[in-house]
């Protein structure tokens, strides 16, 4: 690291940051600006699943990228993934241990492409893709 950015980090928490405070109603304000949307979701669980996961691990895969929206209600995360499976979209497996993985398919690859083409335009929603 430069020898001029070694102590950016220290002076910043010493100087800016030590005025700064949230209190919970800063919290709400800006979770509720940055609320998820049902499309950012979508796009976000077919990104995680270009590789074989868990629900489990969907969870926490969403969770690390901010998506709190099943925490404490997986179940609606579970209905979506058999809705995704049920159009096409998704493979599912079981494995030795009764533990089901989820996995994008031919078909679900070409939608998140699809997706990801028009996520800087248009917002895709459940129902665009599922009559799609």
């Amino acid at each position: 690291m430069e020898n001029r950015l070694k102590g950016l980090k220290k002076s910043m928490d010493d100087t800016t940051f030590s005025e700064l405070q949230f209190t919970e109603q800063h919290c709400k304000e800006i979770r509720a600006k940055i609320s998820e949307t049902d499309d950012s979701v979508l796009l976000a669980i077919m990104q995680l699943l270009v590789e074989e996961k868990t629900g489990y691990e969907l969870v926490q895969f969403l969770q690390g990228r901010g998506i709190r929206k099943f925490e404490d209600n997986e179940g609606s995360l579970y209905g979506l993934l058999h809705q995704l499976e049920r159009d096409g979209c998704l493979q599912s497996s079981w494995n030795e241990a009764t533990v089901k993985y989820y996995q994008l398919n031919n078909k679900g690859n070409k939608l998140l492409r699809k997706m990801e083409k028009q996520s800087s335009g248009r917002r895709f929603t459940l129902k665009d893709i599922v009559e799609g």
